[in-house]
């Protein structure tokens, strides 16, 4: 078993509604995002999934987010932009974008910093 993983970031703003704390508030993160799929065989040339590929999937899903205020974006206009739910939506946005892939999406890590982070799978 194979598995493949690509990473990106976007940088944006969100507040966080009904949160008791400074997070209520408008701030910025740069958020990494790692996306994980696998494969259990390679093709004919030695790769499970080309990674340009799966990069170009992920900027595709990410580049709505950059540089925006995420109470302003869909979902996140209607709920909460916490990371477990940004984890959430990218998972369920790339598992539509690989249907026909010969990979199995495995999880979404969204980390707003260094030290804080939260991971989707489904399951």
């Amino acid at each position: 078993m194979y598995q493949i993983s690509v990473e990106e970031h976007f940088d944006a703003a969100h507040a966080l509604r009904g949160y008791r704390g400074k997070c209520e508030a408008l701030h910025g993160h740069r958020f990494q995002v790692v996306v994980r799929v696998r494969a259990s065989r390679l093709d004919d040339i030695g790769l499970a999934y080309d990674f340009t590929e799966l990069k170009a999937k992920l900027r595709a899903i990410l580049e709505r987010f950059d540089h925006s205020c995420l109470n302003d974006v869909m979902p996140f206009d209607k709920i909460n932009p916490s990371s477990e739910n940004i984890a959430a939506t990218i998972y369920g946005e790339m598992k539509a974008r690989l249907e026909e892939a010969p990979v199995t999406l495995e999880a979404v890590e969204v980390r707003e910093s260094p030290e804080s982070g939260v991971e989707y799978r489904e399951g």
